[in-house]
């Protein structure tokens, strides 16, 4: 169940982003697989300790008791510290929310960081109560934006995940509209994916407010490499060509 509801994000260009926030839907399907995860985990261990122990009645007492400490240590790190760390290390996703083809980032459109995930998953035990995340569900019917109580405490809400790589540019122009010994290396990717949006997306712009943002970025791109568009080209072409260039620098591929 897609939400219809969209997060609106402004660029310094001026260029406004729209990213659809997921739905309590597609949220209960990444939580339903992220449970059936960590019960496995839960019974894996279990199973271990149960094992150790009884194949361990030769050792000393207090090596014997490690085995269960160890485990029910490690049953709390999986508890508290599962979505916590597959946010941190996969850029705000977890196992079920790769299936869900969600994550998490912070209201501003930023990729979410480590106190950030920790803390919107430390109040993930409120919104759990009384049971199957009963006050998370209440909380999230009662605004737009689908956001738990640790959403709005970490400043995070959870939206479809989008590839930039994925990203399909109507290229229209020739190629070789850029010059050819451009210093087109300095040219960053948040640049080159300002440049990919916009062509993307231009004709679903007023002419008005199309030009306008074609004529920033090509003005941005142009203080950043020196490169100037060269007469008889338009603004689109010369972007066109520069994203082409741009891609051809292998750290881009």
């Amino acid at each position: 169940m897609q939400s219809d509801e969209r997060l609106t994000i402004d660029t310094p260009e001026q260029i406004a982003l729209e990213l659809p926030l997921a739905g309590i839907g597609s949220r209960f399907l990444a939580v339903a697989v992220d449970t059936v995860l960590q019960a496995a985990l839960y019974l894996t261990v279990i199973l271990t300790v149960i094992f150790v122990t009884r194949n361990a009645r030769s050792l000393p007492g207090v090596l014997q008791m490690m085995g269960p400490a160890m485990g029910v240590l490690f049953l709390f790190c999986v508890y508290w510290g599962y979505f916590a760390f597959f946010e941190i290390i996969w850029s705000g996703r977890t196992p079920g929310k790769r299936v869900a083809r969600i994550r998490v980032i912070k209201e501003s459109g930023r990729p979410i960081n480590a106190y950030e995930s920790i803390g919107r998953n430390v109040l993930r035990a409120i919104d759990f109560l009384p049971v199957m995340y009963g006050v998370g569900v209440v909380v999230m019917m009662l605004n737009r934006q689908s956001r738990r109580i640790g959403d709005f405490v970490a400043g995070t809400v959870v939206v479809y995940d989008t590839v930039t790589d994925e990203i399909a540019p109507d290229w229209r122009a020739a190629p070789g509209s850029a010059a050819p010994n451009a210093p087109m290396t300095r040219v960053t990717a948040e640049e080159l994916r300002l440049i990919e949006t916009y062509l993307q997306r231009r004709f679903d712009l007023d002419p008005l407010v199309r030009d306008a943002m074609a004529e920033q970025i090509a003005a941005r791109i142009t203080a950043q490499t020196g490169v100037a568009r060269e007469p008889g080209h338009s603004v689109d072409e010369f972007l066109e060509g520069v994203a082409r260039r741009v891609r051809d620098v292998a750290r881009f591929r």
